[in-house]
């Protein structure tokens, strides 16, 4: 019998009348008519180029062949430069943005080593860092830090074993973001200690405002990036590191997809940052306008707040624990009428129990009506807690 590794994390929890957690996600993938609330994903591309480029890769019958194993070089300058990262950087295109943040924890820490994380956040980070060494998960779901990990708050935390800085920027499950100053004292950090910056940006372009630790800390910053989200290609699964040369050469030792990313997915990447600037401002619009809807029904129910308003990504997390009503609840009410809504033990262990979180990267009419169920069901929920 193969034994359990000490790293090994529990599985998701199985929502009410599904046998596992991949028999659920295979409920919510195949119904078309489901609003995807619950995964952060990026419905609201129309025809701009992506799904075109994927199309006519695949009647050409280039996936009969392996791409690049380290990625197409005109992916890697169009990731590069859209960053402003381009001397002095290299770059790997990755099955995802998850398999760039697990080669960085791989590539940088030893068993004696910690990383310091935060919670929320994105745990399966958490998981990859406990693989190599130590994870010092600090709470920040308070207003005193801003719902985030402060640069205070790395220093009171980190030692002489530190050697990894997570910042999930802006920060899934909250939407916080850091400042240009907040990203100068941590530049100022990794340097004093020798400590590197995990960077993952996966939101960034949702963000009203935004700065890359790399330009302030280029020998140790790895900045991670991702097409799942801005660029709604979740499914495909690419993404990218960016680092050093000094940094990418030390992974490129422990790659396993030595055969190469999805030459499809890179196909359509070329063609997404191809087009970037001709729907990101429309994208942006619609997400921000969509949180405002979801803030005026979060302020009609007595005990429910936003704790992170407006979000610079494109989810939120919703505190119910006031109202009495916990989260699971209120997400099998919503997936009862077509909404797939997360409760919060998904991103974190210690405040999961208070919070639903909730993407709008969607229509706005699929928004407006989650705020007509949202107010349905916590009136319901809320009554039968009375009785």
């Amino acid at each position: 019998m193969i034994s359990r590794k000490k790293y090994a994390r529990e599985a998701k929890s199985v929502p009410k009348g599904f046998d596992s957690p991949n028999d659920f996600f295979n409920y919510v993938y195949n119904d078309q008519d489901m609003i995807w609330m619950g995964q952060n994903t990026n419905h609201l591309h129309d025809k701009d180029g992506i799904m075109e480029a994927m199309l006519s890769s695949i009647k050409k019958g280039d996936y009969a062949k392996y791409p690049p194993p380290e990625g197409f070089p005109e992916l890697k300058d169009l990731i590069q430069e859209d960053l402003g990262l381009t001397h002095g950087f290299d770059s790997l295109i990755t099955a995802g943005g998850t398999e760039s943040l697990y080669l960085a924890c791989n590539n940088v820490l030893e068993p004696e080593n910690n990383t310091l994380t935060c919670d929320p956040g994105y745990l399966i980070i958490d998981n990859f860092s406990s693989r190599f060494g130590e994870v010092r998960s600090i709470p920040i779901y308070n207003e005193e830090c801003g719902y985030k990990l402060t640069p205070q708050l790395a220093r009171e935390n980190l030692d002489e074993n530190t050697k990894l800085i997570l910042l999930i920027d802006p920060l899934n499950p909250l939407g916080t973001s850091y400042t240009k100053e907040e990203i100068k004292e941590f530049a100022e950090i990794a340097e004093e200690n020798d400590i590197y910056l995990l960077h993952d940006i996966t939101y960034r372009d949702f963000a009203r405002d935004h700065c890359l630790a790399a330009k302030r800390v280029p020998e140790h910053a790895i900045t991670i990036y991702s097409f799942s989200k801005i660029y709604g290609m979740a499914g495909l699964r690419i993404g990218a590191m960016i680092a050093s040369p000094d940094i990418i050469n030390s992974v490129r030792t422990i790659l396993i997809n030595d055969l190469g990313t999805n030459v499809v997915a890179q196909k359509g990447a070329i063609a997404a940052v191809n087009s970037k600037y001709e729907w990101l401002d429309r994208i942006k619009e619609t997400t921000r306008s969509n949180q405002k809807y979801i803030k005026q029904a979060v302020d009609q129910v007595e005990g429910a707040y936003l704790p992170v308003y407006p979000s610079d990504a494109n989810m939120m997390v919703i505190d119910l624990y006031e109202t009495g009503v916990k989260p699971p609840e209120l997400a099998d009410y919503l997936l009862e009428r077509g909404i797939f809504a997360r409760e919060g033990t998904y991103t974190s262990k210690l405040f999961g129990h208070r919070y639903l979180r909730v993407s709008y990267s969607i229509p706005t009419e699929h928004v407006k009506y989650f705020t007509e169920c949202f107010l349905e069901g916590m009136d319901a929920l809320m009554e039968n807690k009375d009785l």
